[in-house]
């Protein structure tokens, strides 16, 4: 059995999970095109205002398939077709998701699991869950887009901590380290997550799709500038009903009623 990307939609909310039953949901190469193919869906649908991310059988993922890695990983055409097509196809995919995304990280997140909740806007962890990217120990480091990703994501110092000296951190220390937005006991991680994916679904979609367009650009534009367009396309949302409604609701001392996400 390869795993399986599995998509779930329930009403405005799609659940995507991990699943590699026996593996830990090792991610092998076709979840990696799955989990592509998957977030353009997602990317696509108007009606989704939150996604919710997570492993099943009680682990989020604990890294890549390494019983495929014979067919591929010792000649470098392969080996770059897979990170850059594969890994990198699904992670871009994340990335350019506008709808909100929120992480629910049990017991193992390593390597690959690192890279995909690198991926996601809100992350709660269990007080079980373990961190890292132990990768040293296989005889190779991380690829570099991959490696920018986690770096963003888990803060440079711990980025050289896990790559370097395969350090494995609980979910404490990169809650103190600004990775996670929350910890909570093990039996409690899906309901801590669902009340993220609910606030998010329950907010205004078109604010959240710009919100998460604007991040998109700062990151990639660096060094906190501001690209010239960004500027210019920024407040299009004006005369927007979304916009409207917001502040009449406010004013009027009642909780909004967002109808369809605006594109």
């Amino acid at each position: 059995m390869t795993g399986a990307v599995l998509l779930e939609v329930k009403g405005p909310l799609a659940c995507v999970t991990l699943s590699h039953p026996g593996k830990l949901n090792a991610m092998s190469r076709a979840m990696w095109r799955e989990l592509r193919a998957v977030f353009e869906s997602i990317q696509q649908t108007a009606a989704l205002r939150c996604v919710l991310v997570r492993g099943g059988g009680g682990h989020f993922c604990a890294g890549g398939d390494i019983s495929e890695y014979a067919g591929f990983r010792f000649e470098e055409t392969g080996l770059r077709a897979f990170h850059e097509g594969d890994v990198w196809g699904g992670l871009q995919a994340m990335l350019d998701c506008d709808v909100p995304v929120v992480a629910q990280i049990d017991g193992n997140c390593m390597g690959a699991g690192m890279e995909i909740a690198s991926c996601c806007d809100i992350r709660v962890a269990g007080d079980a869950a373990k961190f890292g990217a132990p990768i040293a120990k296989l005889g190779f480091p991380m690829a570099p887009r991959e490696a920018a990703l986690v770096m963003r994501a888990a803060g440079e110092l711990t980025a050289r901590e896990m790559l370097l000296s395969a350090a494995v951190l609980g979910a404490a220390e990169m809650k103190q380290r600004g990775f996670l937005n929350q910890v909570v006991p093990a039996d409690e991680t899906a309901a801590a997550a669902m009340v993220y994916a609910d606030r998010c679904a329950n907010l205004a979609p078109g604010a959240a799709r710009l919100n998460k367009q604007t991040f998109r650009a700062l990151a990639q534009a660096g060094n906190g500038l501001i690209a010239t367009d960004l500027i210019a396309n920024a407040y299009r949302y004006a005369a927007s009903p979304e916009h409207r409604e917001g502040v009449t609701a406010f004013n009027e001392k009642r909780s909004p009623r967002f109808d369809a996400p605006e594109r």
